[in-house]
């Protein structure tokens, strides 16, 4: 039977919603763009500086570097970053505003500004919360649950906000009953929990493509792009160029068979890590993001062109592999919740090797097999914030999504009963949720903790 309109309906909303693009990391962008409406709010650069951060918003900005800032990072970089750009039109590509000739500006503002940071004792694991003084005025802008999700925004005590949210807006009294997950319902947000992965797999199939054909295109050549820009230059750890040395030398060894399973697998995880190496490292080149992330979006999104250029597959079916990984990851992670102390990355290297054996023909029971092989092999991988490093895991990702795929295809399996592995895949996918946001909530306030140096 094919899709009811609503699943349809729904599921173009929540790609539509997830599929826009970022310059950077989306935690110090998303610091950049609430200090641009702080600037724009006090109608002047703020002479000093509240910032109150939740522990996850600290670890994922503590260690990487802001774009557009001349190779600084951390909280100050980003507030500074925001600030000087004061363009919160541009939302996540806020800094995109930003010239070398701002540099130092931004390096003068942070040495000149006080900044007070306070880590927020909330539920929320994104929140946000700056405020700013001048001689005669203050401003607070307040953010919570998604990246441009703006709670409130008041100047001299009056609410402001109607000037500047455009999306969901959660009030103050809305922040008391966070669900389930720890995170609220945006009334405005499609419903995730209609997602499955038979449903998933259908739409790939079904999906009229004229509207989302945009939202794939732009998701394939952004993420493309910044990976051609990882292997190119030297960026971070190099990760993807190491990686890519393993492909060449594959292919001088196995010939030119661009289908060789070795070398195929090794240059989409080369290709992923770069984009990573580079996006971690300051690249100003933009990402189209997925569940709040660059790197997840292109760790769904590149290996998966990667594999139907191979295979020279139209570009229509890849975008329906692009479906399938982008809409499984996000499935994924609804159980997880934006931030937490499990990498994204590992659901966006399962999500991919579905999505790859979508291009290889597979369909609802090869996918979900795939799948459940993936979660079963890194489930558990920390996420200590953005950093170099995350490029490698990103590697190990995608290596760990095509691995449950050649599982799958050669006949072997996890079982139910093998560590969290269950029978039937939405319960496994129930588990990883259940593991990452109620069993690693200890974990992530410790991972806080040490990289604090407390």
């Amino acid at each position: 039977m094919p899709l009811d309109q609503t699943i349809i309906n729904t599921y173009t909303s929540i790609l539509r919603e997830e599929l826009v693009p970022a310059m950077g990391c989306t935690e110090p962008i998303a610091i950049a763009y609430a200090a641009a409406i702080l600037r724009h709010a006090l109608g002047d650069l703020p002479e000093k500086l509240e910032v109150s951060l939740s522990g996850n918003i600290i670890k994922n900005v503590k260690s990487v570097i802001v774009p557009a800032t001349g190779g600084m990072h951390g909280i100050a970089a980003a507030v500074a970053a925001g600030i000087i750009s004061g363009c919160p039109d541009k939302k996540l590509e806020v800094l995109g505003c930003l010239t070398p000739r701002d540099h130092p500006r931004i390096a003068a503002y942070i040495q000149s500004t006080p900044m007070q940071l306070t880590e927020l004792d909330t539920p929320h694991p994104f929140e946000v919360i700056l405020t700013g003084y001048s001689a005669k005025d203050t401003a607070t802008v307040h953010l919570v649950r998604r990246h441009t999700n703006i709670a409130s925004v008041t100047r001299n005590g009056e609410d402001v906000t109607s000037r500047y949210a455009d999306e969901c807006v959660l009030g103050s009294a809305s922040l008391s009953s966070p669900d389930a997950n720890g995170e609220e319902d945006c009334q405005h947000a499609a419903a995730r929990e209609l997602l499955t992965v038979e449903n998933i797999v259908k739409f790939a199939d079904e999906a009229d493509l004229t509207e989302l054909r945009p939202l794939l295109k732009r998701q394939m050549n952004m993420n493309m792009a910044i990976a051609e820009e990882g292997l190119q230059n030297e960026w971070g750890a190099a990760i993807g160029r190491l990686l890519y040395g393993s492909y060449v030398m594959d292919r001088e060894c196995l010939g030119d068979a661009a289908l060789d399973p070795i070398s195929l697998r090794n240059k989409a995880r080369a290709y992923a890590a770069a984009g990573s190496d580079a996006r971690m490292s300051g690249c100003e080149l933009p990402v189209c993001i997925l569940s709040g992330s660059g790197n997840q979006g292109i760790t769904a999104s590149v290996p998966v062109v990667i594999y139907g250029r191979a295979m020279k597959l139209e570009e229509d079916t890849i975008l329906r592999g692009l479906l399938v990984s982008s809409l499984i990851t996000i499935h994924q992670k609804t159980g997880i919740g934006c931030l937490s102390a499990y990498c994204g990355a590992i659901s966006a290297g399962c999500g991919c090797g579905a999505g790859i054996c979508y291009l290889h023909g597979g369909r609802y029971y090869e996918i979900a097999h795939t799948l459940v092989n993936a979660i079963a092999i890194l489930s558990g991988t920390i996420c200590d914030g953005a950093k170099p490093s995350c490029a490698a895991k990103i590697a190990m990702a995608v290596e760990a999504g095509i691995m449950g795929y050649e599982m799958m295809k050669s006949g072997h399996q996890f079982y139910g009963g093998d560590g969290i592995v269950t029978k039937g895949v939405e319960n496994t996918i129930r588990n990883v949720g259940r593991l990452a946001r109620d069993g690693m909530s200890g974990t992530d306030r410790e991972i806080i903790r040490i990289m604090l140096g407390e």
